[in-house]
């Protein structure tokens, strides 16, 4: 009976540590929302570029949200030369790449990465 009761002990643990590892296709949510992908991206041009040439028109400047996908959002700044920076943000960790962009000579290059959780006001 001992070893009955053994076997149906080690059959459950057995089951329940299997059951426990199993993976799903279920969609983690995102941990990054749109509103703080801009609001951080914001954040950052703020700090690193200067604004003073658009303080009598912030038309010529600005931040703005693009397209999303499934795993990151797009926002993009626009410079007062006409210049375009692209950040990429990884909606599961922040993770974001720039990369410039000039238009009018079709010529776009990787400018680096940062972490969009540095340049929130808020550390969610």
């Amino acid at each position: 009976m001992k070893h009955v009761i053994t076997l149906l002990a080690l059959m459950g643990l057995l089951f329940c540590s299997c059951h426990g590892n199993r993976t799903t296709d279920a969609v983690q949510p995102s941990r990054i929302t749109a509103e703080m992908a801009l609001e951080g991206v914001n954040n950052y041009c703020h700090r690193t570029y200067d604004w003073s040439v658009a303080e009598d028109d912030s038309t010529i400047m600005y931040v703005t949200m693009g397209e999303e996908t499934e795993s990151e959002y797009k926002v993009i700044f626009r410079s007062y030369t006409g210049a375009l920076v692209n950040f990429y943000v990884d909606k599961a960790n922040g993770t974001t790449r720039m990369v410039e962009s000039v238009p009018v000579l079709g010529v776009d290059s990787v400018a680096g990465i940062i972490d969009l959780l540095d340049y929130l006001d808020r550390k969610n």
